[in-house]
């Protein structure tokens, strides 16, 4: 069975207003650079490198292309990324979504804070990235309330949802990134929203599995139906024609995303887009891996091995310094 992709005007525009709105609603960055024990600030980026390292491999890749300074504060924003979704998470478990809810407010006031203590060495590193890179607050304001949103909702009826979700948790991590890499203007915001769901695509692809054990489902309900699919066939980690057709639909369409993002890699600063491809592709790859198991995601973890991302990498290299910017 075939579905038409979603038409563009469905869900980019209300993205972009998104995107739009944090930016010019958020107040300019108010740190004053107080003076701060180097071995501190030393140590926080330490930390969030470390963080970095230990929950994604790809990121940790892709980061590690940058030069020194905006390498330090990718992975600032990765960990800060990591701290509120390990927060909501804990809702999954012994944690009631009140007390969670409770938590995350706590960490709002400490990650958005000025100045933060020094027992916070994760807030600690993030703010002195948001002053050096003068990352707009109302990005990071978005993510937080898009990762809180696993607290109440649970299902996304349409794509359009869908890519609202993938809004709050994945394009305002690459909106905020941009400030780090730099960026030739507006005209790239919307390439950047439509990577971050390109990207988030592919992770719900992946952890169809994991994120069910957890009591959610990120597929849209809508397209299950057209594929005669359900819940029980989640359930059941059922995989027969009625899945790969709808497996392939969805990684047409994430793959579709990652193409129609490119074009704005150009956009980034020279320095930087060697990283932002090789993200890009990095994690694509990941779709190739599901559709080399025969789209079982209910069994094994989708994944691109170590050596196998090296391998990529001088063909990433080429093509990032094919792309021609201002």
């Amino acid at each position: 069975m075939s579905l038409g992709l979603q038409p563009p005007a469905a869900w980019e525009g209300m993205l972009l207003d998104w995107a739009e709105r944090a930016l010019q609603n958020s107040t300019p960055v108010e740190i004053v650079h107080h003076m701060m024990d180097s071995d501190t600030l030393a140590a926080a980026y330490a930390l969030c490198e470390t963080i970095t390292n230990q929950n994604s491999k790809t990121f940790y890749i892709a980061s590690a292309l940058l030069p020194l300074e905006k390498r330090q504060a990718v992975r600032a924003l990765y960990a800060f990324c990591r701290v509120t979704d390990d927060l909501v998470d804990r809702a999954s478990g012994d944690a009631t979504p009140s007390a969670v809810r409770t938590e995350l407010e706590r960490w709002r006031g400490e990650a958005l804070a000025p100045h933060p203590t020094v027992e916070q060495p994760v807030a600690l590193a993030w703010a002195d990235a948001r002053h050096q890179f003068a990352i707009p607050m109302g990005y990071a304001l978005q993510l937080i309330d898009g990762v809180g949103g696993d607290l109440i909702k649970k299902r996304y009826q349409t794509f359009e949802e869908l890519a609202g979700y993938a809004y709050g948790v994945a394009s305002t991590v690459g909106l905020m990134a941009m400030h780090i890499v730099g960026f030739d203007g507006a005209p790239a915001i919307p390439y950047a929203v439509k990577l971050g769901v390109a990207l988030q695509m592919t992770n719900i692809l992946r952890d169809v599995a994991e994120d069910w054990r957890q009591g959610r489902l990120y597929l849209p309900l809508d397209e299950l139906r057209a594929f005669q699919l359900d819940e029980s066939d989640i359930a059941a980690g059922c995989v027969d024609d009625r899945w790969r057709a709808f497996m392939r639909f969805q990684i047409a369409r994430t793959r579709r995303l990652y193409e129609e993002a490119m074009p704005g890699v150009a956009m980034l600063h020279s320095e930087g887009r060697f990283a932002i491809v090789a993200a890009a592709e990095l994690y694509c790859a990941i779709l190739e891996d599901i559709e080399t198991h025969d789209y079982d995601v209910f069994t094994r973890r989708a994944r691109l091995g170590k050596w196998a991302k090296a391998r990529r990498l001088p063909g990433i290299w080429w093509r990032s310094r094919r792309l021609k910017g201002g």
